[in-house]
């Protein structure tokens, strides 16, 4: 596809336009070049200088893993999740979790350990801090210190200062501290566990105790020992008695139709007979037994209310049984828990003093001087052409920006008004 003869003259006047701005780019660059050399070359060296002359600081890291604390609970047979969630030792069973990076990160950061390392190595004198110590001292301190989560589940304690044993023994420190500070507040929350689980302790032994008594009464009123045994009993009893009532019953009707009614055969039978029907009677009643008496039958008129009221208190003495297998090994738990002092972190790498120092970086400080001067450099020279083009080309738009300049220092000055 041919392309019109405008198109053509348009892009070869963009083309001459490009090129006149690189020619005159360079031009300006070339006609000024020793400015901008020099300027370079001071700002570079001057800068380099300061960076050689500045104190040296030294950095040196200590890291850390967790310790792995044994659950205690973990071997006891019977124990529900439920129970393990009451142990501390399980809070440092993921480090990788973010609560708990959080919870390292807040520790080291808090005015505890901070404070404790200002007082340690005496920080407000080695800063010079002489207004306000406290809080300056801690915004300095915070300055030179790093800690960082690394990807592979350690955590990082980098500590930098103008002395290279004092940055090793306080990054060693603030280990220290995170080991005291974390188990001190792990104890503490054994001993809240502790208190509260001893408190539902106490009152399951009390409330075990009373159903126990509760129930040891009713048997003793009521002679009942085991309940089920008992009815079962009873009910082979009664059909024993009541087979036999009814054989003789039999035997009675035979007598009376072949012997007279004064037959001692027959009055001895229907005695008999009397006697099954009221002992019938009385382990249907329990009217025969005496209050200091223990039965092993139970009367079946009260079958019902005895036993609903057996099943009941038995069932609380169940129910205080199962607690009190529950929460005894917990208590014992807590009570390890309150006790145990094992440290919270386990030192991968100490900290030790560094051969070479951290910063200032004189390579990296010579190369952004480098950069900046140069920046600054070229935009001096191409605001000065630009200035001297515009009065040369429009002397009126000079005048007025320098005016503008003079009496109102780009709106900085107050009584520019009255100047004017």
């Amino acid at each position: 596809m041919n392309k019109k003869p405008e198109e053509i003259a348009e892009a070869k006047t963009d083309a001459q336009t490009a090129e006149n701005i690189l020619m005159d780019f360079l031009s300006v660059v070339t006609k000024h070049r020793k400015f901008v050399s020099r300027f370079i070359l001071i700002c570079t060296v001057c800068t380099t200088i300061i960076a050689l002359l500045s104190p040296k600081w030294y950095k040196s890291t200590a890291s850390v893993f967790p310790a792995e604390r044994a659950d205690l609970l973990g071997g006891l047979e019977g124990i529900s999740s439920i129970a393990k969630s009451f142990s501390s030792a399980k809070s440092l069973a993921s480090f990788g979790s973010n609560p708990e990076i959080d919870r390292y990160l807040a520790i080291l950061k808090s005015s505890t350990v901070l404070n404790a390392v200002i007082q340690k190595f005496d920080l407000i004198h080695v800063y010079d801090i002489t207004s306000y110590p406290g809080e300056n001292t801690t915004k300095e301190l915070l300055s030179n210190v790093e800690f960082k989560a690394e990807d592979e589940g350690n955590l990082t304690i980098t500590v930098y200062d103008k002395d290279p044993q004092r940055a090793a023994d306080m990054a060693n420190y603030f280990v220290e501290m995170l080991n005291k500070t974390n188990t001190e507040m792990q104890v503490q929350n054994a001993r809240g566990n502790r208190q509260f689980i001893e408190e539902r302790y106490e009152k399951n032994l009390s409330d075990l105790a009373a159903a126990e008594d509760s129930l040891k009464a009713f048997q003793k009123k009521f002679g009942v020992i085991a309940l089920p045994e008992q009815i079962e009993a009873s009910i082979k009893a009664v059909a024993e008695i009541t087979g036999q009532l009814a054989m003789k019953e039999v035997q009675a009707n035979v007598l009376r139709r072949t012997q007279s009614a004064d037959n001692p055969s027959v009055i001895a039978t229907q005695i008999e007979i009397d006697e099954f029907r009221n002992k019938l009677s009385q382990m249907n009643t329990g009217a025969h037994i005496s209050k200091n008496e223990m039965n092993v039958f139970v009367p079946f008129g009260r079958m019902p209310d005895l036993g609903g009221e057996y099943v009941r208190r038995f069932r609380n003495v169940e129910i205080q049984y199962k607690i009190l297998q529950f929460i005894t090994p917990l208590y014992e738990q807590a009570k390890v828990e309150e006790k145990r002092q094992t440290p919270s972190v386990l030192i991968l790498d100490k900290a030790g003093p560094a051969e070479r120092k951290a910063k200032p970086k004189v390579s990296l400080y010579t190369l952004l001087s480098f950069v900046i001067s140069t920046s600054v450099a070229l935009f001096l020279v191409f605001s000065f052409v630009g200035m001297q083009r515009l009065q040369i080309l429009h002397p009126e738009r000079f005048n007025i920006f320098i005016n503008a300049i003079r009496f109102d220092w780009f709106g900085l000055r107050w009584n520019r008004n009255a100047k004017r």
